[in-house]
Order: C-alpha cells, then sequence, then structure tokens
C-alpha cells in the first residue's frame, strides 16, 4: 500500500494489523486486488482515472485495466474514457449486507416517522468494529443538512452512537480502539469526518495553569456527578468551559491567546483532543442509556442517540441529528429524549414481533443457485479473453448469496446459492474474511458492515436523472436522435435528463423545461399510470392536438394498454415522439424516457418497429439500476 495513502481502519492500523499482513495461502488474489480497487474509487468519490487507481492502489497499469474491465463486464463500474465509475448495480453487495441485517425493512418506515415527527434528521447505525457506519438516513432539506450517506464509516469516539456500542466491547476492542487511535491521531482513515487536529504540545507555564483549572474542577462540588469527579474533557461536552469540536478542534490551549511567555516550552505534553474523554462517555452512556454528540465531529453538529435492542443486545442505535441554529446539545436531549424513547420502544416492539413470526415460520436459508452464472462467466471469458478475471467475479457472487432468510450460510449453502464449486467458494470465504467483509463462527459465515464500504457511501445519494444518463448517451448513439428523461409535476412533464444529436433539424430542449404533458408521449405514458389524470384545459397547440377530454382519456388507455405512447405532430408541427415509461420496484411509474425527432426521419411504423424495442429496452436497463438502486433508499427523481 502507497505510504500516502491512510489504511481503512481496521485493516492496517489496529491489532489486526499484523494479522492482515500474512495473506492466507488459500486467499484468492485478484478477489483482494479488486476489491483494493472498489475502495480506492469509493475513497474517490466514486470516480476516478485508471493512472489514478495505479497510483493509489500500487498495482500495475495491466492489473487495474484488467480488473475493471471485469468490474465493468459485471455492471459494477462504467469505464468512461480514461476513468472508472462506479455503477448502480454495485450497490446489489451492500443490499446482500442489508437484506440479511433485516434492520432497514423493519425500522426505516420508524425512522422516518420520527424525522417527520420532529422535523430533524435521523439516522441508524450499526457498529463496525471501533467504528459505526450508517444504515438509513432520514434527513431534513436545510440550507444546513446532514451529509452523512448509508454506508459511511466514522470513528466511534467522535459520534453520539459510539459510546452506545462500546459499552458492549471487551478488553480486546478497546486495545483495538487504542492502537488505531495512536496509529491514526488524524482520523485520516475515516473520509467521512473532517480530520481531528493534531496533538498540541505547549509549555510548562499553560501545563501548569491546565493543572490548576483542573484541579479547581475536581474541588468544585458543582463538578460532581454521582459522587465521581468529572474530567475537564467531560466537562467540554455538557457545554462548560470550551466547547468539543471549537475550541480543541483548532489546537488552542487554555491560554493560546495571551502573549507566549519567555522560555516557555521546556518540557511539553499534549493537550486533550477530540475522542480523548471516549472511555468516560462510555461509562456514562451505560449508566444513564443514552448518549450526545455535541460538536464532536464539527462545529454546529449536535446528535442525541439510544439503543435498539434485540434479545438484550444492541441491534443498531438511533439518532436525533440537529444544528446549534435549532437545538444545543443539552436542549436536544431535554427536549427530545422522551419521544425517542418512545420511538425505540416501538422499533424494539417490531423486531420481537418480527422474531415471533420468524421463529413461527422459519425460512430456508439457502436458495437455488443463479441460474446462468457459469454460462455468463464462460461467455465473459470468451469475449474478454485475459482482460476478464474470473476468479474475481466468481468471489464478489459469494457476497450476494446471502441476503433476507439467509443471514448465516454455511459452505454448503454458500455453494448452492451461487452455484460454483465448494473448493472455489471457500477460498473465496477466506478472502472475504481475511479483508474483513465477512465472519466464521462455528462453520457458519454472516456478512459484516463493511460491505458497505463497497461503493455504497457515492453511490446512495446517486439520482435517477444521473442513473439514466448513461443509458440516454448510448440510446442516443445508437439511433442518432436526442432522448430525454422527464418526470410528471402536476399536469405539465419536466426534463430531467436529456442527450441532443448534432443535426440542421433536431429537437432543442434543456435540462428543467416545463411543458404540458397531455399533448407529449412523455406526458402520456406517465398520465396513463394515474387513476385520475388531469385532463383540463386541453388547448389545440397544432391542428393535430386532441383536446376533447374523452378522446384523449381514450388513447390514455391504449397507452396503459400497450406500454408507449406515441405522439404525432400535437405539440410541434414536424415533431415525432415516442415514449416509454420508468417503474420503480413496486411497478408504479415514476418517469418516462422518450425518443425525438423530426417527422421526416422516420414515419410512426418506423417509429413502433426500430425505436421502440430499442427504447424498451434501454428503459429496462436504466430500470434494473433504480431496482438495485432503490432497495434501501428513496431515489431522487431529479
Amino acid at each position: 500500500m502507497p505510504s500516502n495513502v491512510a489504511p481503512a481502519p481496521g485493516t492496517g492500523t489496529s491489532s489486526a494489523a499484523g494479522a492482515e499482513a500474512v495473506v492466507p495461502a488459500e486467499a484468492v488474489t485478484p478477489l483482494i486486488r479488486g476489491i483494493a480497487v472498489l475502495r480506492r474509487l469509493t475513497d474517490a468519490d466514486g470516480v476516478s482515472s485508471l493512472s489514478g487507481l495505479e497510483r493509489s492502489t500500487g498495482l500495475a497499469r495491466s492489473t487495474v485495466d484488467r480488473i475493471t474491465a471485469t468490474l465493468a463486464r459485471r455492471g459494477y463500474v462504467r469505464l468512461d474514457g480514461r476513468d472508472a465509475v462506479l455503477a448502480p448495480r454495485l450497490m446489489e453487495l451492500g443490499n446482500a449486507y442489508l437484506a440479511a441485517l433485516r434492520l432497514p425493512r423493519l425500522l426505516d418506515a420508524h425512522a422516518d416517522a420520527l424525522a417527520d415527527e420532529l422535523d430533524e434528521s435521523v439516522s441508524l447505525a450499526v457498529g463496525d468494529q471501533d467504528g459505526i457506519r450508517f444504515i438509513h438516513q432520514a434527513t431534513r432539506r436545510r440550507a444546513m443538512s446532514l451529509s452523512f450517506r448509508i454506508g459511511d464509516l466514522l470513528p466511534a469516539e467522535r459520534t453520539a452512537p459510539g459510546p452506545l456500542f462500546a459499552t458492549e466491547w471487551g478488553d480486546r476492542e478497546w486495545a483495538r480502539w487504542h492502537e488505531r487511535r495512536a496509529a491514526d491521531p488524524e482520523d485520516r482513515g475515516f473520509p467521512a469526518v473532517p480530520a481531528r487536529s493534531r496533538p498540541i504540545e505547549y509549555g510548562e507555564d499553560d501545563r501548569n495553569d491546565e493543572k490548576d483549572r483542573i484541579g479547581a474542577n475536581r474541588t468544585n462540588p458543582t463538578n460532581r456527578k454521582n459522587g465521581k469527579d468529572l474530567t475537564a474533557a467531560q466537562d467540554l461536552t455538557v457545554g462548560k468551559d470550551l466547547t468539543v469540536g471549537k475550541d480543541l478542534t483548532v489546537g488552542k490551549s487554555l491560554a493560546a491567546d495571551r502573549p507566549e511567555e519567555p522560555g516557555a516550552g521546556r518540557s511539553a505534553r499534549r493537550l486533550p483532543t477530540l475522542g480523548d474523554d471516549f472511555e468516560q462517555r462510555t461509562a456514562e452512556a451505560r449508566e444513564v442509556g443514552w448518549a450526545l454528540d455535541d460538536q464532536l465531529i464539527e462545529p454546529g453538529l449536535v446528535a442525541l442517540s439510544m439503543p435498539v435492542r434485540e434479545a438484550g443486545r444492541i441491534a443498531c442505535v438511533v439518532s436525533v441529528v440537529s444544528h446549534t441554529s435549532r437545538h444545543t446539545a443539552a436542549d436536544l436531549r431535554d427536549t427530545l429524549l422522551p419521544r425517542l424513547r418512545k420511538a425505540v420502544a416501538a422499533m424494539e416492539r417490531e423486531l420481537r414481533e418480527a422474531q415471533h413470526a420468524e421463529s413461527a415460520t422459519p425460512t430456508p436459508r439457502a436458495t437455488a443457485a443463479p441460474s446462468g452464472l457459469a454460462v455468463w462467466t464462460g461467455a465473459s471469458k470468451q469475449e474478454l479473453g485475459r482482460e476478464f478475471i474470473e476468479s474475481l467475479a466468481r468471489g464478489l457472487t459469494v457476497i450476494t448469496a446471502f441476503g433476507e432468510g439467509r443471514a448465516e450460510l454455511n459452505l454448503t449453502e454458500v455453494a448452492q446459492a451461487t452455484g460454483l464449486a465448494r473448493a472455489t467458494a471457500r477460498r473465496a470465504l477466506i478472502t472475504l474474511e481475511h479483508l474483513g467483509y465477512v465472519t466464521a463462527h462455528d462453520r457458519v459465515f454472516r456478512l459484516t458492515p463493511r460491505v458497505l464500504g463497497l461503493g455504497f457511501p457515492p453511490l446512495s445519494r446517486t439520482s435517477l436523472a444521473e442513473i439514466a444518463a448513461p443509458h440516454l448517451t448510448e440510446l442516443s448513439q445508437r439511433l442518432h436522435d436526442s432522448v430525454s428523461l422527464a418526470v410528471l409535476t402536476g399536469d405539465e412533464i419536466q426534463y430531467t435528463g436529456r442527450v441532443s444529436t448534432s443535426r440542421v433539424m433536431s429537437v432543442h430542449i434543456t435540462i428543467g423545461t416545463r411543458l404540458p404533458a397531455y399533448p407529449t408521449a412523455l406526458g402520456r405514458v406517465m398520465l396513463a399510470d394515474l387513476p385520475e389524470p388531469p385532463l383540463t384545459e386541453l388547448l389545440p397547440l397544432t391542428p393535430r392536438t386532441i383536446t376533447d377530454p374523452a378522446r384523449l382519456k381514450a388513447v390514455l388507455d391504449r397507452v396503459r394498454e400497450e406500454g408507449y405512447a406515441l405522439v404525432d405532430e400535437e405539440l410541434e408541427v414536424g415533431l415525432r415522439s415516442v415514449a416509454v415509461p420508468v417503474r420503480e420496484r413496486g411497478g408504479r411509474v415514476v418517469a418516462a424516457v422518450n425518443v425525438a425527432m423530426h417527422s421526416s426521419r422516420r414515419t410512426p411504423e418506423e417509429c413502433v418497429a426500430e425505436v421502440l424495442p430499442e427504447l424498451r429496452a434501454a428503459v429496462g436497463r436504466i430500470e434494473e439500476d433504480l431496482w438495485v438502486a432503490g432497495r434501501f433508499r428513496r431515489v431522487p427523481r431529479t
């Protein structure tokens, strides 16, 4: 690993570092390298040049080319010139973990309802070694809004959920945490958070001032709680003296604003930095059952957290997140804690009922092998030759063997679920366990939260327009006509994606343009999905525009039955368009894609015979990506 790249937490900065330096003899090297490329793409927010991947991974350029070609064949990345771009289908790896976990399916609606009730952002997180990783975000849209994403990893000591998870740590986990803190003093291994301040060295005089201040606090009865002395760092978390995230993050001592004394610095020691009070905060969280984050991540960000327990253990932690312009940390606790307790009680009840239902009707853990896996890998190898790394594709497929009802699988079940030979599945599992993506206990394997680190954070904010963009471009290049994506807003369509052609006579419409829905093919395929489409004010835009409501309703009925709309010169003379709806996982129409052209280019019959099959195929690919991306999150339409 290049020295200028900070290793990820738990992979090279903790007690596991020594173990990870020794790669198991049966590990699959191409799988290790392929996952390294995916991690670097994730750290780069989903896009990196191939030469950048070569530098950041330390792999040869030929190896990077083969890995990205294999990932592109799998649909996990898209090669755009000299860049590799993460593709929505990669989210199926994280989806496998979330489905096996069950918590998003059971608790997301509760978190969303709490966010609506409080008008604050709400998140669900699970523990990931000495960090916490988000599995759901219900974010409020404001000028100052939360930027964390599903899959983001945060250091436990700089969060509200962290102390709660740490109440269940043993000596091994605490040792790992101390080693990581020493090896990564600025939290560079956590790209989702601002770097922690460097350890601050200060002089003897300042050290004595600090001692005096801490001594005064310890003798002050107002700074005692339950008969125990509060440390200076503990006082900071409740807003006394200094504020964590402000004075400490800029690295100032208590006397930082006064002129430097001559001779200061003869001896030095480290000032407290963010997270130094973590063990004390953990003790408090164990006692009171909740925890606060008072600007530990960055100034202004406050959070209140409570654990959600299942069978006596912490299943996840729910957090209410706000800004100091709306709530102080103390106000957040005093005002919202009762409502948070109520929401947690409802979540725990949901988990108990689900556990009871699952016990009453157990689901088989393994399913039939995915159809065509061996055929697909064989065809890919034949097409790409040595550029296709079969062991990488097969290794990643092992992750998708897990899912709902398949949280724990033994080797035989993994082999059955993937269609792989037992020996191949075994080597892949050994590799994934070595990298921390699965755990093994009594010959049973489980996915870990680290799987979410494979592309999920940057992809979890992808909009429908971004998902559709490469497919629109490909379709336009195949047909040499303009292609558009639009959504329905009331009785109008709004263009959210667009690829134009370079012709003397072409359709020129910009993103954001709004048009009436009734005389457009895009509008009609979306109106046809509504139980009561708005059919008022049908104005004649051309001599061919349908303005009779009864006639237009009959047209919409036919569109609904045939699955497409063709509009011929009803919006503008000379303009012909054919459109197909885009449906989400539940079957509801959320958008539409059209191909538009001058009427001299093709007859209506040629549009149906030549354009419609290509259009439907492109929309099918958009829907496949949309269904993967939207399985555990709401995909923004624009």
